[in-house]
């Protein structure tokens, strides 16, 4: 078996909520798994990033605006809303609102942190906001710790 890394939020030494193992040794079906479980990922840090808005903005997450915000169906937000309640992400009852459990919030924090460093790296960089913003959506899912790290030196060595 290969060898294998839990994944710590940047800089705080705690684990992530997270799956994802980072392969050392680069071996090719190592790395092709750590990827294939990072898209796994995900739509799960999709959803609770956008629950976490909604809730910040309305106070509750509601299936019709999740579904208008994430610009799929009302079918797939339910079908993925279930997976998330089995996964202890969130809670919720039919016809009621969607809320995140501890495990959820924390996920959605760790997720719009990632965010956060990619798209002022990516800025400092010189990508435009819009680019960069559009960027940091898919770099924020598959970004190593260490990578991470090294975007957070280089935010502070030029103070961005």
């Amino acid at each position: 078996m290969k060898k294998i890394e839990t994944l710590t939020a940047s800089g705080s030494g705690e684990p992530l909520k997270s799956r994802r193992k980072v392969p050392l040794d680069l071996d090719r079906a190592a790395a092709f798994e750590y990827v294939r479980q990072a898209h796994q990922e995900e739509t799960a840090q999709d959803y609770v990033e956008m629950i976490a808005d909604l809730i910040a903005q309305h106070g509750e997450a509601r299936v019709v605006d999740l579904a208008k915000n994430m610009g799929v169906s009302h079918a797939t937000i339910n079908k993925t809303i279930a997976r998330l309640n089995r996964d202890g992400l969130v809670v919720n009852r039919p016809y009621r609102a969607i809320f995140l459990t501890p495990e959820g919030e924390s996920m959605a924090r760790d997720c719009k942190a990632r965010h956060d460093i990619v798209f002022r790296f990516l800025c400092a960089l010189g990508v435009k906001p819009a680019t960069a913003h559009l960027d940091a959506e898919g770099v924020e899912h598959h970004i190593s710790p260490e990578t991470l790290k090294a975007f957070e030196r280089f935010l502070k060595k030029h103070k961005c």
